[in-house]
């Protein structure tokens, strides 16, 4: 049914509803919450979007396409977003629009200088705020002719793909050994998870978590504490 509606809003001409018609997305993203959320504003915006869930995967979409626009979190599983976002910026033919995401605004600086074109902070939940970001960024001979952002209107992804992130962050916490860098990537991951579920409780135990992590103190009480809210969430989910 996806690709169904992602044909039909492709063959056509953009409009101030689908301004982005036309275009190709690569969300580089592992979350599957936040990648269900851009799914829905691409689609809903006209674009067509791939998704890579590491930056392996990533590089394997870009050996076989050029995307019109990049969208790259920052948190990878297997490395920092940054160091693909310099990859893309320093290629030539360059992707038209590069843009950064995270969970922490505090990100922003880094994904420019890597050599990112925008930032959007998580959640992106706005649709219009998401189509003036992306057309803000494309060179005038990539935009489409007269594009406007169109009438605003939420998203809310499919609570499942919430489920699959709970899951699959908390089988990270359970493997062994908890290394500096799985209890940053766990930080990381959470906190852009847990502000777009709108989660308090979640968000403030992750900025701990990765508080910890960041002065290089032992944290292994802030990760079981993280691991007990996981798991309350999913069981919560689960019986719902």
């Amino acid at each position: 049914m996806a690709d169904d509606l992602e044909t039909l809003v492709t063959a056509q001409s953009p409009t101030p509803e689908r301004p982005l018609l036309g275009l190709t997305v690569l969300m580089v993203e592992d979350s599957r919450y936040a990648s269900e959320a851009m799914r829905l504003l691409c689609l809903r915006s006209g674009a067509r979007i791939r998704r890579a869930d590491s930056l392996r995967a990533a590089h394997r979409h870009l050996s076989v396409y050029r995307p019109s626009v990049v969208i790259v979190d920052l948190g990878l599983p297997d490395g920092p977003g940054t160091t693909l976002i310099a990859e893309l910026a320093a290629a030539t033919p360059r992707v038209p629009a590069i843009l950064a995401i995270s969970g922490e605004a505090g990100g922003e600086a880094a994904a420019k200088e890597a050599g990112a074109d925008g930032f959007l902070l998580k959640p992106v939940a706005s649709l219009a705020d998401f189509q003036r970001a992306v057309l803000a960024h494309l060179p005038r001979n990539i935009a489409p002719a007269a594009a406007r952002p169109g009438a605003d209107s939420p998203v809310s992804p499919d609570p499942l793909a919430l489920q699959e992130d709970l899951a699959h962050i908390s089988r990270i916490i359970e493997s062994r050994p908890h290394d500096g860098r799985k209890i940053g990537y766990v930080a990381q991951f959470l906190s852009g998870v847990a502000r777009m579920a709108a989660d308090p409780a979640l968000e403030t135990a992750a900025s701990r978590l990765a508080e910890r992590h960041r002065l290089g103190r032992q944290a292994s009480r802030e990760l079981a504490h993280v691991a007990g809210l996981v798991h309350q969430r999913l069981a919560a989910t689960r019986s719902a």
